[in-house]
């Protein structure tokens, strides 16, 4: 079946512009999280060798440079590249980031059992831009992680957001932050721009994870299966104080994390439709008439000089 297939639905795009996330439990199949592990271990060894400053020596698949093609990464037998060949997972990737992205780094998360260690929450590698463009972090577990086993914290919705990278340390207990548990084989997909942070491992077993992140190469619009994208894609009248539709991508924004209340729910949806707008490629769209109540005055400012 082609990947085409397996792109994101529109519905499913709004889903992760609101809340910079999407997760795909079960996505991978037992035969490559069975094995994947086995070629993670000398990746995460030579890894650690090469920031020490020694030779990699660990055997395993050869680590690609930054700004090589996906299609050019972990080549066959590597169960990494098999995993990232996947028709489901292609389709996921290139619905965000278009056809065969930019490799920029991936690591190997592997936390002992036992671990106290814990990250402060971050951004990875991030600094302030109003440039629409994204990178994603695929973030893939390849066994189970039970509820309180010490998976991702993460905070749904915080993408959009400006900040340095690590400028939101020193939040904790944020409302609505999530904890990753889930079986074997899940994907989940970041924004890279998404607030995140490693947890201890209170667990008897050994914790496994895997981040790539993917760069674009092409425009990101309209990359997604477009068969319902002319049902909820709105015009910029859906308007929550004048007539509104429930069937919306606006709808969708509308959809707030506990952490964003009253005027700041405002925010997030001015946000949500400056980055819809580029992915739609159409820049009249709009959330409660926020952008289109602006840019008509200056418009009347523009005819009176």
């Amino acid at each position: 079946m082609p990947a085409k297939n397996y792109k994101l639905t529109t519905q499913e795009m709004a889903r992760f512009v609101a809340d910079g996330f999407l997760r795909f439990d079960a996505l991978i199949p037992d035969e490559i999280n069975q094995a994947i592990i086995e070629e993670l271990r000398p990746l995460e060894e030579n890894k650690i060798n090469q920031i020490v400053g020694l030779p990699a020596e660990a055997g395993g698949p050869p680590r690609p440079a930054s700004l090589t093609p996906l299609s050019q990464c972990y080549p066959a037998p590597s169960v990494i590249g098999a995993m990232l060949n996947l028709p489901e997972v292609q389709g996921i990737i290139e619905s965000l980031v278009g056809p065969d992205p930019l490799f920029d780094h991936d690591f190997v998360h592997r936390l002992p059992a036992g671990s106290t260690y814990q990250q402060h929450l971050h951004v990875d590698a991030v600094v302030d831009s109003a440039d629409p463009t994204f990178d994603i972090q695929l973030f893939y577990f390849p066994q189970d992680v039970a509820a309180g086993a010490g998976g991702t914290r993460f905070v749904p919705a915080t993408h959009l957001r400006r900040t340095r990278a690590e400028g939101v340390s020193r939040f904790q207990h944020l409302l609505g932050e999530q904890q990753y548990s889930g079986t074997a084989g899940t994907l989940m997909v970041f924004h890279h721009g998404l607030w995140h942070a490693g947890q201890p491992n209170p667990s008897d077993v050994d914790r496994w994870m895997y981040k790539i992140r993917l760069n674009p190469r092409v425009s990101q619009v309209k990359r997604w299966d477009m068969e319902d994208f002319e049902q909820i894609h709105n015009d910029a009248s859906d308007h929550t104080f004048a007539l509104m539709r429930h069937d919306s991508v606006a709808q969708v924004f509308r959809t707030m994390q506990p952490w964003q209340k009253g005027h700041e729910s405002r925010y997030e949806q001015m946000q949500r439709a400056r980055l819809w707008r580029y992915l739609s490629d159409d820049p009249r769209f709009d959330v409660d008439y926020y952008h289109t109540r602006i840019e008509q005055r200056g418009r009347i400012g523009r005819e009176q000089d």
